[in-house]
């Protein structure tokens, strides 16, 4: 029963931003494991600094709950939305809950393009070697099939 958030920051300090988010996200579900820091290349709109990413697994199985953990943290780090893949000083995203499949106005679960992002899988792949995107696949797999540019642009 958990729940997996990635995090990502490219504004300010992003170590600190990255820090005072999972501070935030332990003040509300326990964190079981948080994999290391990537630093990757912005996907959308590449005009913009990179990112450092990572993947954090914490106790919840009710995807509200770690909705909330979300946005609480990128709201404490001064979240603007400006525009779609715009610079963040931190982004949570919720990428899965348990098996859960939900797509509503708030929170589709799994997150519809996680099992694209290398960003994403590789750090998950840190903390759950045995993680699979529900409707996807393994982890593993999903990472392994994605185009060689995209993963070796994911820096430990």
């Amino acid at each position: 029963m958990a729940s997996v958030l990635s995090l990502g920051s490219n504004l300010g300090d992003r170590r600190a931003n990255l820090r005072s988010g999972l501070d935030v996200i332990g003040a509300r579900v326990a964190v079981r494991a948080v994999s290391p820091l990537y630093e990757t290349a912005p996907v959308g709109v590449t005009d913009q600094p990179a990112f450092l990413n990572c993947v954090a697994i914490v106790d919840t199985d009710d995807p509200l709950v770690a909705w909330s953990a979300a946005t609480a943290a990128e709201e404490t780090r001064g979240r603007l939305r400006s525009g779609r893949w715009g610079p963040r000083s931190l982004d949570v995203d919720v990428i899965a809950v348990d098996a859960v499949v939900q797509d509503d106005a708030r929170l589709t679960l799994p997150h519809p393009r996680a099992h694209e992002r290398a960003f994403v899988l590789r750090p998950w792949l840190d903390v759950d070697p045995n993680a699979s995107v529900p409707g996807r696949g393994p982890v593993w797999r999903l990472l392994r099939d994605l185009p060689a540019a995209g993963v070796t642009a994911v820096q430990w």
